[in-house]
């Protein structure tokens, strides 16, 4: 990593998108989502059209805000998350995926991690009948074909940018190591973080215990109550949710979340009410739920964060050509 977390503003939008590390990098991303069309396209995924707005959007979006639309009179909220859609759009396709954008109002002390940005881009799969072990493997079958194609197809701008090839070798030969949160919490407090045992990974353990290693690695079995009510509750386990991050190597940080899905109608209604949701708010969802949704798994990867990673960016503004940081007025 080249770069502290703290690192410097977005310059103007002319500097910033004449800049070769900029030009670099969206070249780099452009390389990024034509591999990832080609890998998930060759494993029988259908690439849809993802929706911008709608009654509600995902709530579990760690203190992000929703950002509220008029539509024609009714309250739509942009998405943060299409993971509803993702398990309606089962109801068509087993396999499937969107390159979604995204919009969250993130907590402004999230403006200076390197890492955050108001609209980003998830890459955001789904799979009918699967399990969590099953969308591992597909995530990371997923990023090592996006790494090599990328590697293959953008050597001068990685040059240009001084990314050493030599950083993914472990990626493309080794196995990503899959830790659960309880050891990841007993990792990073042998560290002296301070991480809760009950909450999600923070942002400054995720980069700490990223640190650590050579190539990316997952970090499953997140206690309930630290994610939202999509996210499926083991059946032999009480309390430990069937789901995982991908955290990259060298203190990049986070890639991706997903995990096997809640679909039953009344396992539903108790998950939101044990989250505070109020399932009134979900009616056009749970009546697709009530009539039957399929058991699924998937992931969101984020764009912008796998485009840094590989780049070797300080920030993640630099993988955007129109960059906006939480509380920082830009085009």
């Amino acid at each position: 990593m080249t770069g502290t977390p703290d690192a410097a503003l977005p310059p103007g939008t002319r500097e910033h998108l004449t800049s070769p590390v900029t030009q670099a990098a969206l070249r780099i991303q452009n390389s990024i989502t034509a591999g990832t069309r080609e890998y998930l396209g060759m494993n029988g995924f259908v690439e849809l059209q993802p929706p911008l707005i709608g009654p509600v959007t995902d709530p579990g979006c760690r203190g992000a805000k929703q950002v509220d639309v008029d539509y024609y009179g009714h309250k739509y909220k942009m998405m943060t998350s299409v993971i509803l859609y993702k398990q309606a759009s089962l109801l068509a396709f087993d396999k499937i995926f969107y390159v979604a954008p995204n919009v969250r109002l993130e907590p402004l002390e999230t403006s200076t991690t390197g890492r955050h940005l108001v609209e980003f881009t998830q890459i955001d799969v789904e799979v009918a009948r699967a399990s969590r072990e099953e969308v591992l493997d597909i995530a990371q079958g997923l990023l090592r074909h996006v790494v090599a194609h990328t590697l293959r197809e953008s050597k001068v701008d990685l040059a240009t940018l001084g990314r050493d090839q030599e950083a993914f070798t472990a990626l493309l030969e080794e196995d990503f190591e899959r830790m659960t949160h309880r050891e990841a919490v007993s990792r990073l407090q042998g560290l002296r973080h301070g991480q809760s045992a009950d909450a999600e990974i923070d942002w400054q353990g995720e980069r700490i215990i990223s640190e650590q290693t050579n190539r990316p690695f997952f970090i499953v079995d997140y206690p309930k109550g630290s994610r939202g009510f999509t996210d499926g509750e083991s059946s032999t386990e009480p309390g430990v949710l069937r789901n995982f991050d991908l955290i990259a190597s060298d203190g990049f940080g986070e890639l991706c979340s997903g995990g096997e899905r809640t679909h039953e109608y009344r396992r539903l209604i108790e998950r939101m009410r044990e989250t505070g949701e109020n399932p009134a708010k979900y009616a056009w969802y749970l009546d697709l739920a009530r009539e039957g949704l399929p058991p699924s798994a998937g992931f969101g990867m984020g764009l912008e964060r796998v485009t840094r990673y590989i780049a070797g960016l300080d920030a993640i503004w630099q993988a955007n050509a129109y960059p906006k940081l939480p509380g920082i007025a830009t085009p």
